[in-house]
């Protein structure tokens, strides 16, 4: 090996970058991660007061209304994946970097799901305390959104990356993701929902965790191949 090749960094090394870089600008930006938390526990937290403290009814409404909420509060921080790359030009070098640019599309997704996904998940057991959930119940709810976001970060840098530079990108985000998203939601929401029957949940948990492979295997990919789309 000669000296040059020695001076190239590993894949590891690139993805750890990449991370920490984005990592430490959200640490300067806590509007990023702050900003999702507060819309995920104020819509949740408000949905009892407005139907009423009724048991059975929050039992019934109390999965789809958390993850509706965690959907929603996803996608407020998904446009912003990409877009503050590309106003201080930092896309143009991510773009040429010597390191595959699908690795760095996953370091992208893995800081933006610590940011905002992971945040969702430990304040989750606060919130389903106002829907008087069961331990249990709650347990499976956290397994479930730990899938579900990772999932939700994977695609929605799919969007972010289509949409990196446009205006109104948001709305059009969202439009791309959502139809993607639904699959997450639907089978989120009802494994919580057994959960809560004491019915069997491992089918709708492992197919939570199928969907996450999948993203992982494929969204790294296609977010590459959109950057490169949306910079020429």
């Amino acid at each position: 090996m000669n000296s040059d090749e020695a001076k190239i960094p590993g894949l590891w090394h690139g993805l750890r970058s990449i991370v920490r870089r984005d990592l430490l600008l959200a640490w300067k930006r806590p509007g990023d991660m702050l900003n999702p938390l507060f819309f995920f526990a104020m819509v949740s937290a408000l949905f009892p007061l407005a139907v009423g403290p009724s048991a059975e009814q929050l039992a019934i409404s109390g999965p789809g209304v958390l993850w509706v909420a965690a959907l929603l509060a996803a996608l407020l921080s998904l446009n912003s994946l990409f877009l503050n790359d590309y106003e201080d030009g930092s896309l143009d070098q991510i773009i040429l970097s010597p390191q595959p640019l699908p690795l760095l599309a996953l370091g992208k997704s893995v800081s933006h799901w610590l940011v905002s996904g992971l945040p969702l998940v430990i304040v989750s057991p606060l919130v389903a305390m106002t829907f008087r959930m069961p331990v249990e119940t709650v347990g499976v709810l956290m397994v479930t959104l730990v899938f579900g976001t990772i999932s939700l970060s994977l695609l929605g840098s799919i969007g972010a990356a289509l949409t990196v530079g446009l205006n109104r990108g948001n709305a059009l985000l969202s439009l791309l993701i959502l139809p993607l998203a639904m699959p997450v939601l639907i089978f989120g929401a009802r494994t919580v929902s057994l959960a809560a029957a004491d019915d069997a949940v491992a089918a709708g948990i492992y197919f939570l965790a199928a969907y996450c492979m999948l993203a992982i295997t494929f969204a790294p990919f296609a977010a590459a191949a959109a950057l490169k789309i949306s910079n020429e």
